[in-house]
């Protein structure tokens, strides 16, 4: 073994936490990778720790991607990707591991934070939004994590179990649009097994599909740890093992021994060399406007934040004189973002009682501050007295709810949709005062709201915010931004209606995916339950009228299946911003389809009684669905109803069309019906020539093909290996074997 091939095989693996090896005879630099799907996390090189955890190097900390989601802007999300590359060149780093794209199956998932929808048409853009966004800077998106990873429990070992049409429909595609939207570099693999497979050494998922199926070309990472083998995750198609285990000799030792094809590792040493050759910019970093930073998460958190209800106490009047009560512990310790590895040491943090104070005072108004409950712990008497103490003396109360951060975190699943006892048991005593309140939710998982609801006048989910958290609470409050964002998933009214109920997180280290592909809105509508706030859902100050639904309906060649107009008009008294959302029923009975799924997405800003032409193009490729005996992505075409309008659940605009497809094309065989062999362009008529050469059918088979009042039907569904067993069928299997070529 020379020395350019120890040199390749340095490659695969770091060579230390953070960096990989310098490669200089194939003129590969070290590349330098770190957290960050929502801020910059570098440990400080001048006080290191392995992990970074601790001691990282200050930087902006942005919105996670639950609240990104919920802001349905590309553009948006795009501009905190472009943000977050120039932070990232800033400090020397390579590869920044985000954006995180899983589904979010179950809402108890304790990493929801950093995932953006349980729908993966919107999962994929926004993503891929934020990957060109990073890219653009010179700085390499890495996907993560690929994939099946839609829980923490167990999440090193256990085996995700799911059939091919959902994995390939709801759990894969969400990475196939990302990769199409940005061209990503890279990719990490998961810790979890896929159907007993562990994802960093599993050849169909990273190889077959990524590679083979999707043209990725780019570098796929290991989580940290998440290999157990080396030598087969570099058969798998993994490029590079992380963190660095430059000492163990096992991928030598096999190459030495023939084991692996030399071509593997040449292709991986090209993969890393092309990531060197992307993440080396010829121009020099650009400076970073910290201060320009924080009031782009000002403004995404803003634009962002879902007004759950409201009975038109928002906005607030910023009146001299007014009294406010600010109530609840996380008004002063504000969660403003997630734990765990994503977690960044923010260059300042703004907290709900600091900007709100600070609003007060700039126009006369008066306000007070009451904890009303610890972060941890049981409700405590005296601090809800004193709260329902300091309401008795305001005009309107703000109260801070949420959950802290030991609620939910990397590494462990949350037991719970309910907000935390002692914040529950204040809303009541504070609606014994008869002052309007205000709730602010700060949390990364959606948590219900139904017990309490009915007690409080408005609901402002903030999700977390990022570091200038009360800047944008105070902006959304006294109405200087008028709330525009939409759930981008489901809040149920129990945790006992959620999809995944019975089978999360599992057991043995097994979990079984039994909803198959409805997931979120997708079960709730076709289960017809209630649910405390549908996918899509979000208020307004404003109001907007839809009308004039118009369908375009392209040819088939066309990738654009059909185009959609809808005119949006602002019939309120705020300038506001509305995503207007397109749903999609599909009506061909030849494939079984969840009741109606997202299919496209506007978001348009209008001025009162102003009203703007709103379209929204849909793509083929979007209409499709997994077809499993034909092992592709099929569209049948034919009936569909277009629905737009607000949610998933407000849809007032509904248009049926006749959208063309192309005929699901199946390889047959004996076990295939004798519909299907009929349907077949090319076999059926050899079947149908042959079975009329032989004097035609006869006896019970040919009676029922007469019968159109049922018995014809009855006919075509039977396997044609059981139709020949019939008298009067004049082909045997033998004749079968011999029609589709795989005769003796």
């Amino acid at each position: 073994m020379d020395a350019n091939d120890l040199e390749a095989l340095s490659l695969t693996t770091g060579a230390d936490y953070w960096t990989t090896a310098k490669a200089s005879g194939f003129g590969i630099k070290s590349i330098r990778l770190a957290d960050g799907p929502h801020g910059l996390r570098v440990q400080d090189d001048e006080n290191p720790d392995h992990l970074g955890l601790e001691r990282s190097a200050p930087a902006t900390c942005f919105p996670p991607a639950v609240t990104l989601a919920s802001s349905w802007d590309v553009e948006l999300i795009e501009k905190v990707g472009e943000a977050l590359g120039k932070e990232a060149r800033a400090a020397g780093v390579n590869v920044v591991l985000g954006p995180g794209l899983n589904i979010k199956r179950s809402p108890l998932c304790g990493r929801n934070f950093e995932y953006y929808s349980e729908d993966p048409l919107l999962t994929g853009i926004l993503a891929g939004a934020a990957a060109r966004g990073l890219q653009s800077k010179g700085v390499a998106a890495c996907l993560k994590h690929f994939a099946v990873n839609n829980q923490e429990t167990d999440r090193l070992r256990v085996s995700a179990n799911v059939a091919e049409r959902p994995l390939r429909e709801i759990y894969l595609r969400a990475f196939q649009i990302a990769l199409k939207e940005s061209a990503a570099w890279s990719v990490m693999s998961s810790y979890n097994r896929i159907n007993g497979v562990f994802a960093s050494q599993n050849h169909w998922l990273l190889t077959q599909v990524l590679r083979d199926e999707w043209g990725f070309e780019g570098v796929v990472v290991s989580d940290w740890g998440a290999v157990r083998d080396p030598v087969d995750a570099l058969m798998a198609g993994l490029d590079l093992r992380m963190p660095g285990r430059p000492e163990d000799g096992r991928i030598h030792d096999a190459l030495a021994n023939g084991k692996i094809d030399p071509t593997i590792l040449a292709n991986t040493v090209e993969r890393i060399r092309l990531l060197s050759e992307r993440t080396s910019p010829s121009t020099s970093a650009d400076p970073v406007d910290y201060a320009q930073h924080h009031e782009l998460v000002r403004k995404a958190a803003a634009d962002s934040a879902v007004l759950l209800t409201n009975d038109g106490v928002l906005p607030l009047a910023s009146e001299q004189g007014v009294k406010i009560a600010v109530i609840g512990e996380l008004a002063r310790q504000s969660r403003y973002q997630g734990a765990g590895s994503s977690r960044v040491n923010p260059t300042k943090v703004v907290s709900g009682l600091e900007a709100l104070t600070a609003r007060a005072h700039e126009v006369g108004m008066e306000l007070e501050f009451a904890s009303g409950y610890v972060l941890s712990g049981p409700p405590d008497n005296a601090l809800v007295e004193e709260a329902v103490e300091v309401a008795g003396r305001a005009d309107i109360v703000i109260l801070f709810m949420g959950l802290p951060g030991e609620f939910e975190a990397e590494g462990r699943d949350r037991t719970t949709i309910d907000l935390p006892a002692n914040q529950t048991a204040l809303v009541t005593a504070l609606s014994d005062s008869g002052k309007r309140t205000v709730v602010v939710l700060s949390n990364g998982s959606v948590v219900t709201t139904s017990p309490w609801r009915n007690h409080v006048n408005a609901i402002v989910e903030f999700w977390l915010t990022g570091q200038a958290h009360g800047d944008a609470v105070s902006d959304v409050l006294f109405g200087v931004v008028n709330p525009s964002g939409k759930l981008a998933e489901t809040i149920p009214v129990r945790l006992e209606d959620s999809p995944a109920f019975l089978a999360f997180p599992g057991e043995n280290q097994n979990v079984e995916y039994g909803e198959g592909i409805y997931v979120g809105y997708r079960y709730y509508d076709a289960r017809d339950i209630a649910v405390d706030y549908p996918f899509g859902h979000g208020l307004s100050y404003t109001t907007f009228e839809y009308s004039n639904l118009a369908i375009n309906v392209r040819p088939l060649s066309d990738p654009i299946a059909f185009d959609a107009k809808i005119r949006v008009s602002n019939t309120g008294e705020y300038f506001g911003q509305e995503v207007v959302q397109l749903y999609v029923e599909d009506c061909n009975p030849s494939i079984a389809t969840p009741l109606r799924e997202l299919r496209g997405w506007e978001k348009v800003g209008l001025a009162p009684g102003e009203e703007a032409t709103v379209e929204i193009s849909v793509k083929r490729d979007h209409l499709s669905h997994w077809h499993t005996l034909s092992q592709s992505w099929v569209f049948p075409g034919g009936e569909v109803v277009v629905c737009v309008g607000s949610s998933s659940r407000d849809l007032p605009l509904k248009q049926p069309a006749i959208v063309p497809g192309s005929k699901i094309v199946l390889e047959l065989d004996e076990w295939s019906t004798f519909g299907e062999w009929l349907d077949n362009l090319e076999l059926g008529p050899k079947l149908s020539k042959l079975i009329e050469e032989r004097g035609g059918l006869k006896g019970r088979m040919a009676d029922l093909l007469a019968d159109e009042g049922g018995g014809r039907d009855a006919v075509l569904s039977v396997p044609l290996a059981t139709i020949v067993e019939f008298p009067g069928v004049p082909v045997s299997l033998e004749d079968i074997r011999t029609i589709t070529g795989k005769g003796a």
